[in-house]
């Protein structure tokens, strides 16, 4: 699998990564075991995972595979921080105390002895921006945090928190950003895409296949072994069942129709080489699904396909997006 530098920085990772959000609740350990070795075998390098994900467990398991099935110094190690694990004091926010707490804690659950790639989960706009991010440096100046990332930020959030680092002598650089980016959700091209060029930090987007729709598996209804059937994903994978998004889908499959490859592929393929991509992440609830996106990786899309599937998914720029004419 290709490598690509995250961002500005010296880190490489494949340009797929292996997200784990099911980890824990719809998968299991033996599973994820299943899922963890195809990926290296593949080449893939980078693991992402967070401290809410089934309420911790799916760092529990992705630790408890580290050096049992893969080598820890095989895996770039990326896991998140703030979102609201429990109702104490320390429990979430991005407050220096909640931070070190979540860091000891995903630590633990791991068994490692630092993060490849630490981010902040979302913003906290009650919390001081200085406090977050000197938390930050302390966490890496300590050597458990090799990296630093953000997920889910704006744009003027990103750029904000990046030209903060870059004033700081100490301040340690914002290497990436994890963002909803597909077809069928192209929000972020608007401000945050931009933002991060500038400042040189890769895009990792999450939910590259629309969140499960882009696969084409929802045209006719609802399997009932999807996301879309299961009570606590239903209103997750909703979202993007809307009439945009069936004609963005047939577009998909048309092109993966005439390519010989899946809808996956197509979709995964146009949203891995948008300007900015460093590593799509891909939740997959068995190997078989995983196995799908892998095969992505041998998928080139042509210039035409790409532009037809620009053109059918353009989200509309307005002021002050694009200048005044």
């Amino acid at each position: 699998m290709e490598q690509r530098h995250l961002g500005r920085s010296g880190l490489r990772v494949s340009r797929l990564a292996l997200g784990t959000m099911s980890w824990g609740r719809d998968t299991d350990a033996d599973e994820a075991a299943n899922q963890l070795l195809a990926f290296t075998d593949a080449g893939g390098t980078l693991v992402d995972t967070a401290d809410v994900y089934g309420d911790g467990e799916s760092e529990r398991i992705l630790g408890s595979l580290l050096d049992q099935a893969v080598p820890r110094d095989h895996i770039v190690l990326a896991t998140k921080a703030v979102a609201r694990r429990d109702e104490g004091p320390f429990g979430g926010g991005a407050s220096r105390a909640a931070l070190l707490t979540a860091l000891e804690g995903s630590l633990r659950r791991l068994g490692t002895d630092h993060i490849d790639l630490w981010q902040l989960h979302a913003w906290d706009a009650t919390v001081p921006l200085e406090e977050t991010l000197a938390a930050v440096d302390a966490a890496v100046s300590s050597g458990k945090v090799r990296y630093f990332g953000v997920s889910n930020y704006s744009g003027w959030q990103l750029a904000t928190a990046a030209a903060r680092q870059h004033a700081v002598p100490s301040g340690t650089p914002l290497v990436s950003t994890q963002v909803e980016y597909s077809l069928v959700e192209r929000g972020v091209e608007r401000e945050v895409v931009p933002a991060a060029q500038h400042h040189g930090i890769g895009l990792l987007p999450w939910a590259p296949l629309g969140r499960g729709v882009l696969t084409g598996k929802y045209r006719n209804g609802t399997p009932a072994d999807s996301r879309g059937a299961s009570p606590h994903m239903a209103p997750y994978v909703e979202q993007h069942r809307t009439e945009r998004a069936a004609r963005i889908v047939q577009a998909v499959v048309t092109a993966a129709d005439g390519l010989g490859t899946s809808p996956l592929a197509v979709a995964l393929a146009w949203v891995r080489d948008r300007p900015g991509v460093v590593a799509p992440v891909v939740g997959a609830r068995d190997t078989a699904q995983l196995a799908g996106s892998l095969a992505a990786e041998a998928v080139e899309l042509p210039p035409a396909i790409q532009a037809a599937l620009d053109d059918v998914s353009a989200v509309e720029l307005g002021y002050p997006e694009r200048p005044l004419g």
